[in-house]
């Protein structure tokens, strides 16, 4: 695997950097850079989830602040990937931006799903069912959703 053997072969500070284009949580980059060389890609999601379940309060600010609005126009190569099912179609997106917009009054941040493979009515869904969570409650399903997505996100590294 040329990525993975890449991701090892990095200087720490070189892989800490190109896991934070993974997930924007400085904690969780260094954590999973410093459980290097990883024999496998399992290995560097175990080490990954590992580290993502010891992530401190601020690590969890930090990677929410780091993923775009789904829906939101101007992403990233890696972001619009992942929102491929969401379409364009304006009712759509102005949908996904009203419920967006909702969800963020309610909980002070953006709404967090990995939409790989979703299409715009079951992430509308998803964000409307939601919105009946408790705040921490909220927070803990956010945080499941971006384990998913760093691991999405590292099996794809892993394979580049």
């Amino acid at each position: 695997m040329p990525g993975l053997a890449r991701l090892n072969a990095l200087p720490a500070e070189d892989a800490v950097a190109v896991l934070l284009g993974c997930c924007s949580a400085p904690g969780w980059a260094r954590r999973v850079a410093g459980k290097r060389p990883f024999g496998s890609v399992d290995d560097l999601l175990t080490a990954a989830d590992a580290a993502w379940a010891a992530r401190t309060p601020d690590e969890l600010e930090a990677a929410m602040a780091g993923h775009p609005r789904i829906g939101e126009r101007g992403l990233s190569a890696q972001s619009r990937q992942e929102q491929a099912a969401v379409g364009s179609d304006a009712g759509t997106i102005q949908a996904l931006r009203d419920a967006n917009a909702a969800y963020e009054d309610r909980f002070g941040h953006v709404f967090l799903i990995c939409a790989t493979g979703r299409g715009p009515d079951e992430i509308l869904a998803d964000l409307r069912r939601r919105m009946a969570h408790d705040p921490d409650a909220e927070r803990e399903v956010a945080a499941a959703e971006i384990g998913k997505i760093n691991a999405l996100r590292l099996r794809r590294l892993a394979a580049a």
